[in-house]
């Protein structure tokens, strides 16, 4: 009888912890460093969440390992929901593929919601001959000796894409890797290079000013940013898609009522229209409400593992 209680006053404090949350502040751990596009949109979204969990929501850098140290520190932490993590494509699922981590990237987290996607932009320099994607294909199986490929560094997102890109038209070429996206752009502007895939919030800037060519975005549908940049499927490469999408995790275990409260505030946050706007101006699209929910990030994270380690796996791509 007596642990029949126990058991249930340990229930009913649990419960009614879950319902009081938060009592103190929540740090969002970003893997990178300050100023970049992950810790940019970690920042707008903190700053909203804090207006809706009536508590500070902080913003605190731990990097290293490409992204591995932070995502281990929210690996790592209570399950309380006041750690959380911000991740990607990149963090989430290529790095499961290149490294040997100290945490399994679907079983040790919880899932508590999509923020935004950011597709890629095939874009050249301005010295490149092809004026659409089918003649950029055609150009670079031309010069397949000599063209040269552009990324921020090995197993980034840009590396992956540029060897599905490899593989899908058959072709081949020197794929070149920068330590950032920004040295990778600097030497396409500079004509070093010939072509990137790149985040839409890092090309969009340099594609307004005239400074390189667009082709394509790598999505199905065309970004509102950039309403005039054919998606993939129109320019004639269907199905090339790549996305840097961001999500937000907490420690698996964190109880489902805390996972729902912190959902909310994030759904909440992705509602306001100031916030939409500055996503938006970074070439960010918001995913539907019903793409919001915590099942919905962990059904993409798993298909995504599914998509990309295979091709990662099979063309020996590496972390430097």
């Amino acid at each position: 009888m007596a642990r029949i209680v126990f058991f249930f006053t340990v229930l009913f404090a649990f419960a009614a912890g879950a319902q009081e949350f938060p009592t103190h502040p929540v740090t969002i751990i970003v893997p990178f460093s300050a100023g970049g596009p992950t810790d940019t949109i970690a920042r707008i979204m903190a700053q909203r969440m804090t207006k809706a969990l009536g508590q500070n929501v902080l913003v605190e850098n731990t990097t290293g390992a490409g992204g591995t140290i932070g995502v281990g520190r929210v690996a790592r932490a209570a399950p309380d929901g006041y750690t959380l993590g911000i991740g990607h494509i990149g963090t989430h699922v290529v790095n499961g593929a290149i490294y040997e981590l100290p945490y399994d990237l679907q079983k040790d987290f919880e899932p508590v919601a999509m923020i935004a996607s950011n597709p890629q932009i095939i874009v050249s320099k301005l010295a490149v001959p092809a004026r659409d994607l089918k003649e950029l294909i055609s150009w670079v199986k031309a010069n397949q000796d000599k063209v040269s490929l552009a990324t921020g560094g090995a197993g980034t997102p840009a590396h992956v894409s540029a060897t599905y890109f490899q593989q899908v038209t058959g072709t081949k070429g020197q794929i070149v890797h920068y330590r950032g996206a920004a040295p990778a752009m600097q030497d396409i502007l500079a004509g070093h290079v010939d072509l990137t895939f790149d985040q839409a919030a890092n090309s969009l800037p340099q594609v307004r000013a005239g400074r390189i060519r667009p082709y394509a975005v790598t999505a199905s549908t065309r970004l509102q940013a950039a309403p005039e940049i054919p998606s993939v499927d129109e320019a004639g490469l269907p199905g090339f898609y790549m996305s840097v999408w961001h999500g937000i995790w907490s420690a698996r275990g964190t109880p489902a009522a805390v996972v729902a409260k912190l959902n909310g505030a994030i759904v909440e946050s992705l509602a306001d229209e100031g916030v939409r706007k500055r996503l938006a101006d970074l070439g960010q699209e918001i995913p539907p409400r019903e793409q919001q929910t915590p099942e919905a990030l962990g059904a993409h994270h798993k298909a995504e593992i599914e998509k990309w380690w295979p091709l990662i796996k099979a063309a020996g791509i590496k972390a430097e």
